[in-house]
């Protein structure tokens, strides 16, 4: 065995993307980003006036809509690229609202699993990656951060892209975020039995990349002396 698949999981705000990217171009691996989707179908509905909080009208939006995720990261809706619109804070909020949506997680595993289906060499990052979009994945990750830490690194990610949001309401937006994905009916956050847990509170950047290359080295050597 070469190469695995990889599922990263965690709350909002842990460095999921940040870190999936970074693994993905020290290992050749392609990154795909689930809560892009999930983006792109809260800005789709925006955009069309879609009051978010109606279920059955966002499932509606799904049956026009053509999304795709691109190899290079880049999001198209309907042939637009939508990459830096999606990133807007008040669409994270609304893609946490609709993700708690039946069909719209069904709508999301299903594209996600089509594109990964019978192939290795995947990293994907998401808040129910190790147990609904990549369930088999042989290194799952849980990537963990306390709220604070959590706050700071998005509001210096939306300084860096120019949005303007304040700590304040960036750490609340990430509380309220927790609170949604962690008691939603459908498919709640948590960590899965066979996840590896990593509190990145205290961690720098490198030290958690290194970590998880070392959880798939460890994991594809062990494959490979058990066949």
């Amino acid at each position: 065995m070469k190469k695995v698949n990889i599922a990263i999981d965690g709350p909002a705000g842990a460095g999921k993307s940040t870190v999936s990217k970074e693994i993905a171009k020290r290992l050749e691996y392609t990154f795909i980003n689930s809560g892009s989707m999930y983006r792109a179908i809260a800005y789709n509905a925006i955009m069309h006036d879609v009051d978010l909080d109606n279920e059955n009208s966002v499932t509606e939006t799904l049956k026009s809509v053509e999304i795709e995720l691109k190899l290079d990261e880049s999001v198209w809706i309907n042939g637009r690229d939508v990459s830096n619109a999606i990133r807007a804070e008040h669409i994270s909020h609304g893609s946490s609202t609709i993700a708690k949506y039946q069909k719209v997680r069904e709508f999301v595993v299903s594209y996600i699993q089509n594109m990964t289906k019978a192939n290795k060499g995947f990293i994907i990052d998401g808040r129910d990656t190790t147990f609904k979009l990549m369930p088999h994945a042989e290194v799952k990750i849980f990537l963990w951060a306390d709220a604070q830490e959590r706050a700071k690194r998005r509001q210096l990610q939306n300084e860096t892209m120019g949005f303007k949001t304040s700590y304040d309401e960036v750490l609340l937006d990430v509380k309220l975020r927790d609170e949604q994905d962690m008691n939603r009916k459908v498919d709640p956050l948590h960590k899965t039995e066979d996840a590896t847990l990593i509190d990145c509170t205290n961690m720098s950047f490198e030290e958690v990349v290194l970590e998880i290359i070392r959880i798939v080295d460890l994991t594809i050597v062990k494959a490979n002396n058990e066949k």
